[in-house]
């Protein structure tokens, strides 16, 4: 089981910080990786973790803002996400894949579990 925490309203330019608590056997070091979905969108990339937390991946629209990293300890995914803008509105979700290899990682159909989504809303 994946739960989001950490979404709400902010102005553009502030920062927020995503935790994505794990539960079961959907922490046993998996890929994990967060996406978005803006109203009316498909559900978009944003960054992806190794089991190790060793590497990362983040989407060229996030890259230098946003950074994604994990907790093994306290099975939790973070996304921090600075410098806000008004396109990064949207529902954020984290997910844990099951036997994913990296090369598809950027691909959401490839990901097992997927947590409720936590809103994320910039204003102008």
């Amino acid at each position: 089981q994946l739960v989001e925490f950490g979404g709400g309203l902010v102005q553009a330019g502030d920062s927020l910080r995503l935790s994505c608590a794990a539960s079961g056997r959907t922490f046993s070091k998996p890929i994990m990786g967060w996406f978005r979905q803006a109203p009316g969108k498909e559900r978009d990339f944003v960054a992806t973790i190794t089991g190790s937390g060793s590497v990362t991946a983040h989407a060229d629209s996030v890259k230098g803002r946003f950074t994604i990293s994990r907790d093994n300890n306290k099975n939790t995914l973070f996304l921090q996400m600075n410098s806000l803008k008004p396109e990064d509105t949207a529902v954020y979700y984290c997910a844990a894949g099951s036997g994913l290899v990296w090369s598809e990682v950027r691909n959401p159909d490839r990901y097992t579990y997927w947590g409720q989504g936590t809103l994320v809303t910039v204003s102008s």
